[in-house]
């Protein structure tokens, strides 16, 4: 009798067991879901590297003027063809020769005072223009020089890059981060709170090239279009979100 009556009351005991550990068991994770999160403190830096062009872009062309559409056209095309083989005597590879603009457009007479006769074609204009890309800066003003005496009558479009930018870069982003970092320990010191760890970094659109105008030299030929390339400059920012607790 007593080993029957002993296997129920184990049960029980195990079935009470199991029971209260069922019930226990959601109540410790959300106890631990629940548990108090630090404040954050969030800070955009910015940071900017800057160092002397090493190339430059421009743009050139002629326009030409005749009677007819053919005669402007014939005119046009020996300038542009004496101007890009200049641009190619002097070095400029041909893959730094783009074309970047051609019209034929007609030439009206100017309209006589209250004339109701339609516009009446005089000549025909026609324009060619390329943009040229110079990797050796030190060339430019004797290149833009050399363009107007091959025939080019229209020059315009000149700025300045770097042919590689990557170093320029990372140098901008990392002092984005520290001034990201000197931001957030100033206010956390003005505040009363220490920074615990870093949560999150997000950059904040990339790097962007931005133009400055200190000069910086250029060695040039004493007959040569004097030009100075100024310094290029880029700028990067971030975000940075701190856990912070009191001191």
């Amino acid at each position: 009798m007593k080993l029957v009556q002993a296997a129920p009351a184990a049960a029980l005991a195990a079935l009470v067991s199991a029971s209260l550990f069922a019930g226990l068991s959601p109540l410790s994770a959300q106890e631990l879901s629940a548990a108090p999160r630090r404040p954050t403190l969030t800070v955009t830096g910015e940071g900017h590297a800057a160092a002397a062009p090493d190339m430059a872009r421009f743009s050139t062309g002629v326009i030409s003027d005749g009677k007819t559409a053919r005669e402007a056209l014939d005119a046009n095309s020996k300038a542009v063809a004496d101007m890009i083989a200049a641009l190619k005597d002097s070095g400029v590879e041909a893959r730094d020769i783009a074309t970047s603009g051609f019209s034929v457009q007609p030439q009206y007479a100017p309209p006589k005072k209250d004339s109701t006769e339609p516009p009446r074609v005089v000549a025909y204009q026609v324009q060619n223009n390329v943009s040229v890309r110079l990797r050796d800066l030190g060339r430019l003003g004797d290149l833009l020089d050399k363009m107007v005496t091959s025939g080019a009558n229209q020059i315009g479009g000149i700025s300045f890059d770097i042919a590689e930018p990557a170093k320029l870069e990372d140098k901008a982003r990392v002092a984005a981060v520290e001034d990201a970092r000197h931001q957030a320990e100033l206010i956390a010191q003005a505040s009363g709170v220490r920074l615990v760890r870093i949560l999150t970094v997000t950059g904040n659109g990339g790097v962007r090239p931005m133009g400055r105008a200190m000069a910086a030299p250029m060695l040039m030929k004493a007959d040569s279009v004097p030009v100075e390339a100024g310094e290029a400059e880029v700028q990067a920012s971030v975000s940075v979100t701190y856990e912070i607790e009191p001191r």
